[in-house]
Parts: structure tokens; C-alpha cells; sequence
């Protein structure tokens, strides 16, 4: 059975180990990018199962970021789930707007997160 790749999107490095921990002691294979340009290029050599983006980061936004892979026809169906701190409605509905599936407060607890990926992914 092919292991679920997931694309962690994050510039604190501290979130971006937290994640690869979580996910691979979950069995999960983990791609890793610091911003919104680098996740791109990241996308441009991979195929993720799920991808986890935050909101806040230099270079390009998870808005902006959400907004071009939902533009490549390769990963358009691919469920974005928004991990930040950011609670604000309205962050909220933009990101759904740009194409995000979930949201997921940080910190982050480990099994809800496994459990959000597995409900996006099955």
C-alpha cells in the first residue's frame, strides 16, 4: 500500500519538525517547504495526498499559495488544510474562497490532525 504523502507549508521551522514528527511517526511520508514559493516548487516535482499550509509567511501568503495550486489542473483536487493561528472568520472564509478544505488552529494537537487528514484523504 502507497503511503500518503503530505505537503507541510510552514516558515517556523519549530512548526515545520513538530509536523514531520507527527506525521511520520503516523506512517505518513512528509514533504517540507518554508513559504508559499517554495511549496510550489516542491509541487512541481511532487504529487502530495493532502497539503498543509500556513497563512503567515514571507515570499507568498497560504492565500496566494492556495489560490496557484488550486490553478494547476495537477493539483487542483488535492484537500489544503490550513494550519494557523488565526481564528478570524473572515481569514476563514477566504481561505475556503482560495480553496483551502479544513482549518486547524495552532498548536496543533497531533490526533486531531492525523484524523483531519484521514477524513480529507479517504
Amino acid at each position: 500500500m502507497k503511503k500518503t504523502t503530505v505537503l507541510t507549508v510552514d516558515d517556523s521551522r519549530t512548526i515545520r519538525n513538530m509536523l514531520l514528527m507527527t506525521l511520520s511517526g503516523a506512517g505518513f511520508e512528509t514533504l517540507q517547504a518554508e513559504d508559499g514559493v517554495h511549496g510550489l516548487e516542491v509541487l512541481g516535482d511532487s504529487t502530495p495526498d493532502v497539503i498543509i499550509t500556513d497563512i503567515n509567511m514571507p515570499r507568498m501568503d497560504g492565500f496566494g499559495f492556495i489560490e496557484n495550486v488550486r490553478k494547476n489542473e495537477r493539483h487542483r483536487a488535492v484537500p489544503i488544510l490550513v494550519l494557523t493561528t488565526e481564528s478570524d472568520a473572515e481569514k476563514k472564509n477566504r481561505a475556503r474562497e482560495a480553496g483551502a478544505t479544513g482549518w486547524i488552529i495552532k498548536p496543533f494537537d497531533p490526533e486531531k490532525l492525523i484524523n483531519a487528514i484521514q477524513r480529507v484523504t479517504a
